[in-house]
């Protein structure tokens, strides 16, 4: 399928949001902080690969990595004032951590390579340190961290958190400004957990059409929003009742039934489509059998790519789950856009909202 083609067949799930699609580009969820790993990248629009297979880098169009540079995700702020990866490529370092956490902080060294639509989340002229140790990254941040816009406080605290997670040696965030631990915000009161930071407090909480918290837990789904002519993958923490037994098949009624009034995002999944029978995980693969209506194509046996990377990215972010299975109607033979057999369960991309350059 031509980049054309792609643009307006993702234009259609945005429609009811308001705007036009692009084609976006994806990565990985957890980043070591030993020497940077080779990195494939996708070609534009390309579907995810199985398990067993990486696509080749497009030169030209994706961001790529450099013998002096390794791609990082920084959790950024969206147009539409959301928290969202964008993949970018800084310098490589030893003090990896640390960088990840300086190129969030407005004026500085990411200035020159701040994707169109995002801004950085921390005060001009901050200085941060970092020191991990038993899965806890510890980041003091100078007295300037308490200059920032009230609005931006919850912002702030989940952009911190997500950024510094992508490493594997990371769990949990405890924050300190001017070497004392801070147990709320320092500029709107935002209480901090004893236990610290985790991704389980969540990231664009949208609890607005719950009415009992105390009786819901959260699951984070992967929606779709689009700056220029890009589309990319926005992470939202909803609430499900505790009624609801089954985590994956909530994900998958929160993606069929959309964002909402969540101000410009779309779902990849119609609301037509449904689970045909209960999800089954077994190491780490979970399958799932869905009806026709999970294919976005003329062809029978194909789905598209937004609709795969947004259930891959929403399920993976679930404890236990490594991987993705798709049938449809019981049956495996499917394809992704290129018409490539999705022969292996689909594991995480290993970059998110890749920036092209």
């Amino acid at each position: 399928m031509c980049k054309r083609a792609k643009i307006a067949a993702v234009a259609v799930i945005l429609a009811a949001s308001a705007f036009i699609s692009g084609c976006g580009l994806f990565g990985k969820g957890k980043e070591k902080l030993d020497p940077p790993q080779d990195v494939s990248y996708l070609k534009d629009g390309e579907a995810l690969d199985s398990a067993s297979e990486k696509a080749e880098p497009d030169k030209e169009t994706a961001g790529e990595e450099k013998a002096d540079t390794v791609m990082r995700d920084l959790y950024l702020i969206d147009r539409n004032g959301m928290v969202v990866s964008q993949t970018l490529p800084l310098p490589k370092t030893e003090s990896a951590a640390k960088q990840a956490l300086e190129y969030l902080v407005a004026d500085g060294p990411v200035a020159e390579i701040l994707p169109n639509g995002f801004r950085t989340v921390l005060p001009a002229d901050t200085t941060v340190d970092v020191d991990i140790k038993a899965g806890k990254a510890v980041v003091d941040f100078s007295e300037e961290f308490a200059t920032y816009d009230a609005k931006d406080e919850k912002k702030i605290l989940q952009a911190v958190t997500w950024t510094l997670t992508q490493f594997e040696s990371v769990k949990s965030v405890e924050l300190k400004m001017n070497g004392h631990r801070l147990n709320e915000m320092p500029v709107n009161g935002t209480p901090i957990s004893e236990e610290g930071l985790s991704r389980q407090d969540g990231i664009n909480i949208d609890d607005s059409e719950t009415v009992d918290i105390t009786n819901t837990r959260p699951v984070t789904v992967y929606y779709l929003a689009q700056s220029d002519d890009e589309v990319y993958y926005v992470p939202v923490t909803r609430r499900i009742s505790n009624k609801e037994e089954d985590d994956v098949a909530a994900v998958i009624k929160e993606l069929a039934d959309g964002p909402g009034m969540v101000k410009g995002l779309a779902s990849a999944l119609s609301s037509d489509v449904k689970l045909m029978e209960a999800p089954e995980l077994e190491e780490g693969v979970v399958t799932l059998n869905f009806n026709e209506s999970i294919l976005g194509s003329d062809e029978k046996s194909v789905i598209t790519d937004a609709a795969l990377h947004s259930l891959v990215l929403s399920l993976t972010e679930q404890e236990g789950i490594t991987s993705v299975s798709v049938l449809v109607d019981g049956k495996s033979e499917l394809a992704n856009e290129k018409g490539e057999p999705l022969t292996a369960p689909v594991t995480r991309p290993e970059k998110i909202n890749a920036v092209r350059y």
